[in-house]
C-alpha cells in the first residue's frame, strides 16, 4: 500500500496540482493586496471617499458592549461578538473574485491562442513534405535505371 501512495504522490498531475496550489495561495495574496490597497480605495473615492470594508449592519443591537454604542469600526464590533452583516467585506471579496477570475480568463485565452498557433504549426509543416535529399533522389534514378535494363 505504500508504495502504491508513493507512486500516486509522484505522478505528474499530483505534483503539478500541487505546485498550481502554492502558486494560487501566492497569487491570491498579491490580488488580496491589489483589491484592499489599490483598488478598493481609488473605488471608494469615487464614491465619496467612502471605505467599503466599513460596510455593516447591526444583526442585534442589544448585543452591543457600551463602550462601542454608536461604534463605526467594524473589527472592534465583530472582535467583540456583535452579530453584523458585513456587506462591506462582501463587496471586496466580489472585486478579488472579479479580479481573479478576469485574470485566469486572460491567461486561458492566451494559451488557447498559442495552442491554436501551435496546432497550425503542426498542421503546416505535416501538409508540406520535407524536400528529399540529394542521396534520396540519386538513389531513385540508380532505381529507375536498372528498371529499364532488359
Amino acid at each position: 500500500m505504500l508504495k502504491e501512495f508513493k507512486a500516486f504522490v509522484m505522478r505528474g498531475n499530483v505534483l503539478d496540482l500541487a505546485v498550481a496550489v502554492i502558486i494560487g495561495a501566492a497569487f491570491s495574496k498579491i490580488v488580496t493586496s491589489l483589491t484592499e490597497d489599490v483598488l478598493m480605495p481609488i473605488i471608494g473615492r469615487i464614491f465619496g471617499g467612502l471605505d467599503f470594508s466599513g460596510y455593516f449592519l447591526i444583526l442585534a443591537h442589544d448585543k452591543v458592549p457600551a463602550a462601542l454604542v454608536g461604534s463605526t469600526d467594524y473589527a472592534a464590533l465583530k472582535k467583540a461578538g456583535v452579530p453584523l452583516l458585513g456587506y462591506g467585506a462582501f463587496i471586496t471579496q466580489l472585486v478579488n473574485f472579479l479580479i481573479v477570475a478576469f485574470i485566469i480568463f486572460l491567461i486561458l485565452r492566451l494559451v488557447n491562442k498559442a495552442m491554436e498557433l501551435t496546432a497550425k504549426q503542426q498542421a503546416a509543416s505535416e501538409a508540406a513534405p520535407a524536400p528529399d535529399s540529394a542521396e534520396v533522389i540519386l538513389l531513385r534514378e540508380i532505381r529507375d535505371s536498372l528498371k529499364a535494363r532488359p
